[in-house]
């Protein structure tokens, strides 16, 4: 089994760098477990449960298609 390694971890940090946006936002206390719980209901992890629904009301309200995949 390999090791996680400085190597791998610049690598990691270099494609994030280049292939993913970050976006931090706040929610009231308790708020985050409520949505966890949320989205562990449905079999998924919080960031992809989230994208989906932001990418869904863009995708209702505005009738436009995000296409992306984030599972």
């Amino acid at each position: 089994m390999s090791q996680y390694n400085e190597k791998s971890k610049a690598y990691t940090m270099q494609y994030m760098k280049d292939k993913l946006d970050e976006i931090k936002f706040r929610v009231p206390k308790g708020k985050k477990d409520e949505y966890r719980r949320a989205a562990e209901s449905l079999g998924m992890k919080l960031t992809p449960f989230i994208v989906a629904a932001i990418e869904e009301k863009i995708d209702r309200d505005l009738g436009e298609s995000t296409n992306t995949c984030m599972e």
